[in-house]
């Protein structure tokens, strides 16, 4: 059976999106989803000493307890959400209001669409589009399959190569969005 191919965002709405956020935990969640192909279960699973400041990256843990090294390009956001917090949880992402615990999965899904919903995106908001779009982003910009495999933690190619086949979709999807 065909896998379907993953949707991903275009460039216009990720723009939408980050103008579209009012708090520092809605761009902190916005950016270091789009910029590492995290899961939600894995940025949910985050904690603060996951981080490597230095390297800008995290070590998550994925699909069967898999761990495996990310690469985050929002220092900055990550670093001003977190000097704004008050509290001693070390969950990543935490709640607005006391007692502060950590974000659930469903919490992280509504931000985004609260998110999408204000910055008036058409194209459904989730989490794992963000994957999706790093993954694009990562085949446009020339990447090789087997390194896009190793940043999504994907164990078997077969999974990966489905974003092979996005190039003439987002090709066919630019075509009709300018033309």
């Amino acid at each position: 059976m065909d896998k379907r191919i993953p949707k991903f965002l275009m460039e216009e709405d990720v723009i939408h999106l980050k103008i579209s956020c009012q708090t520092l935990r809605e761009r902190a969640l916005l950016e270091f989803l789009y910029s590492t192909g995290c899961r939600i279960g894995e940025v949910e699973k985050l904690n603060i000493e996951d981080l490597n400041w230095e390297n800008c990256s995290a070590i998550v843990n994925g699909k069967g307890s898999k761990q495996r090294e990310v690469y985050f390009g929002c220092k900055v956001w990550l670093k001003k959400y977190l000097a704004n917090r008050e509290d001693s949880c070390k969950a990543l992402f935490v709640t607005d209001t006391n007692p502060v615990k950590r974000l659930a999965i469903p919490t992280l899904r509504w931000a985004l669409k609260r998110l999408a919903d204000r910055g008036a995106v058409e194209a459904n908001v989730y989490p794992h589009r963000f994957r999706h779009t790093y993954a694009c982003q990562l085949l446009d910009n020339g990447a090789p399959l087997d390194f896009i495999q190793g940043m999504l933690g994907h164990e078997k190619a077969s999974t990966t190569q489905i974003y092979a086949q996005l190039r003439g979709e987002r090709r066919r999807e630019l075509y009709r969005r300018f033309f």
